[in-house]
């Protein structure tokens, strides 16, 4: 007998795991495949916003994640050619939610957190998806050694090289010629830093330093250049490059482990795409990076992919929970399959114009950070410093509501 998964979900990432999570709460089953043999925990940590932590609550993580993670108390800009700071922004001294929140979560812990939320089984590993094709009011999806299976939804979380993207007539996110370094350290005895966000910039260089507790520290470094992928030469490199900074900044590079270093090219879904793609069609749609892959230059790659979550799971509940109702006989496939078409355009809708400002901005805070041109250096450092060290701010005060289905 042919097997028919109401809801399967392409990838074990963040948007992944997160949608999966928030059709469980809402009582709904969910398959998620997964192409690797584990879960992966790649880039280390990553900037929890107001917006993520929303998300996160709504969820029903949000407390477990807090109780490991630091809230952090504001943003610094320094220059790496002066030394000197170039703008600080204290969430104290400005308006800001009630629940305003940004801390440095550890990607491992959330993703084993969401893991151990979902039922045994949820996951399925090793099962790289190939090719997906049209099967009457379901998708066939077509793994690479040669097992088929159905589904009456079909959600692409399957990251910047999606199979779901390719399918729907997404092109692949565009390569912007620059790569971005990523690493993690722990120090025994605390690492003394101040519990800010702390971005430095100059001559075509962008890095940033920001605690997740007492003890650990996440980095990142991006330049546009050609960077070889050995974790020794891109330690030296960086530790060559990193300008004025304090010995205590510089440490943290220093004290970095080889195996806690890792290099990946940074690429963007390009914005008019976004605009007139296909998000959903039919009984499919993408989320994550998979829709809307950015830069990391507002931090709010994992943020929207968090958001997407609870807003597709919301309608994917009020199409799926449906059922229960009386409103429809069991074997009314084809008005199901419509009603199911009609809840990813509402979620399509909802989130295009928020992942287009994302992307651009994203891109366009880039650019600024890391241009060389001596009209610019002067705008950057001096003008726009403050502007550009609230705009991840600013973003984050969005909410993309809680799962309950009216």
């Amino acid at each position: 007998m042919e097997v028919v998964e109401n809801v399967v979900i392409v990838g074990a990432g963040i948007a992944g795991l997160a949608t999966s999570l928030g059709l469980h709460r809402l009582g709904i089953k969910s398959l998620v495949l997964e192409s690797s043999d584990k879960l992966r925990s790649e880039g280390f940590c990553f900037a929890t916003w107001t917006n993520a932590w929303r998300a996160l609550d709504a969820l029903g993580v949000g407390a477990i994640l807090r109780a490991n993670h630091r809230e952090l108390t504001g943003i610094v800009s320094t220059s790496t050619i002066t030394g000197l700071t170039t703008a600080q922004v204290s969430f104290n001294d400005i308006y800001l939610p009630s629940d305003h929140e940004f801390r440095c979560v550890n990607r491992k812990v959330l993703m084993g957190t969401m893991e151990k939320e979902l039922p045994k089984g949820t996951i399925r590993y090793s099962s790289k998806v190939v090719q997906i094709q049209d099967s009457g009011f379901y998708k066939s999806i077509h793994f690479a050694d040669g097992k088929i299976l159905k589904t009456k939804v079909l959600i692409g979380c399957d990251g910047v090289n999606s199979v779901v993207a390719k399918y729907l007539g997404f092109s692949k996110p565009y390569f912007l010629g620059r790569s971005a370094i990523r690493g993690f350290v722990e120090f025994e005895d605390g690492h003394g830093l101040e519990l800010k966000s702390m971005h430095f910039v100059g001559e075509g260089v962008k890095y940033g330093i920001i605690p997740t507790d007492d003890h650990g520290v996440y980095w990142f470094f991006s330049k546009d250049k050609d960077i070889e992928e050995d974790p020794a030469k891109m330690k030296e490199y960086i530790l060559r490059n990193l300008g004025k900074v304090p010995d205590k900044i510089r440490g943290v590079f220093e004290k970095t482990d080889l195996n806690s270093i890792i290099c990946s090219p940074l690429r963007l879904r390009l914005p008019w795409e976004l605009l007139y793609g296909n998000i959903s069609r039919d009984n499919v749609c993408v989320a994550g990076d998979a829709l809307h892959a950015m830069t990391p230059d507002i931090g709010q790659g994992a943020c929207s992919s968090l958001e997407d979550s609870v807003v597709l799971a919301r309608v994917l509940g009020e199409v799926l929970m449906e059922k229960s109702s009386g409103l429809r006989q069991e074997n009314d496939v084809e008005n199901e399959h419509r009603r199911i078409g009609n809840g990813l355009e509402k979620f399509a809708r909802e989130r295009r114009w928020r992942s287009f400002d994302l992307v651009l901005t994203s891109y366009i805070v880039g650019f600024i950070r890391q241009s060389d041109g001596v009209v610019m250096k002067y705008l950057r450092d001096g003008m726009l410093a403050k502007f550009l060290g609230g705009i991840g701010l600013k973003k984050s005060i969005f909410d993309c509501g809680k799962l309950n289905v009216n």
